[in-house]
């Protein structure tokens, strides 16, 4: 599949997940397993439907990994901000990453609350809509806007900072310099499902992305857990990373 075949397949996963919202009664329905909705086995079921038509392999957030041996894998948390969902808080979505060979290819992150879409694909840069992203220029902590998932257990130097509650939109929120740094703080850490597609975002819209123990941030295993931080700037990452040197203190 070609980059337009991969990023149309990504659109269309984004496209099944609203409707499928829409026929859930409960939204605030527990799931199969703690901290899984009814919402998230919904979204999923319909999102496996797509990306089984042309045999993908996917690693999904709530049904795991199908087809590991093939060349293309998309990385699917069907619902990102789960919680936000349930309670009617309009900052949840639907991020898929199309992941080769040589890391992310593709990737399609869409607020399901407000249909606002990103979408990237490896060498041509980050969108929202057809509007082409880029992060701020903020080189300094003291004067950053900084996005949370955890909390560090001591103050990291930001001018203010948020909880948004789902990473993915976070992520692109650094790409687009809605906000200057992501990170995770206190024991929090991500999947890959929670940022590769934003992460893909990230870097090609040129924005600096990090695992803040230095681990690498490519993987397809289920159990994976990384501390990760991105920032509009290489200069944000240094004092970030001198900051918290570790995602886990």
């Amino acid at each position: 599949m070609d980059d337009d075949a991969l990023l149309a397949l990504c659109h269309q996963v984004a496209d099944v997940v609203p409707p499928a919202l829409e026929a859930v009664k409960d939204l605030t329905a527990a799931g199969e397993r703690p901290g899984q909705y009814a919402l998230d086995l919904a979204a999923d079921r319909v999102v496996l439907e797509v990306l089984d038509v042309p045999g993908m392999g996917v690693l999904s957030e709530e049904s795991g990994l199908h087809r590991p041996d093939s060349p293309f894998i998309a990385v699917v948390d069907p619902v990102d901000g789960s919680t936000n969902a349930s309670r009617g808080v309009p900052w949840y979505a639907t991020s898929v990453c199309v992941v080769d060979k040589d890391g992310p290819r593709a990737s399609v992150v869409a607020n399901l609350a407000t249909g606002v879409r990103y979408h990237a694909v490896r060498g041509g840069g980050a969108w929202r809509g057809t509007t082409r992203i880029e992060p701020s220029a903020c080189t300094e902590m003291r004067r950053a806007i900084v996005a949370l998932s955890g909390y560090p257990g001591h103050h990291l130097g930001w001018a203010q900072f948020r909880a948004f509650g789902a990473a993915a939109l976070e992520l692109c929120a650094v790409a687009e310099g809605m906000i200057d740094v992501f990170s995770v703080g206190g024991r929090a850490h991500l999947a890959p499902w929670d940022y590769l597609g934003a992460m893909l975002l990230c870097t090609e819209a040129g924005a600096t992305v990090a695992d803040l123990e230095d681990r690498e941030l490519v993987t397809t295993e289920f159990a994976a857990r990384r501390a990760i931080a991105a920032t509009a700037t290489p200069a944000l990452m240094v004092e970030l990373r001198r900051s918290a040197p570790l995602g886990n203190k």
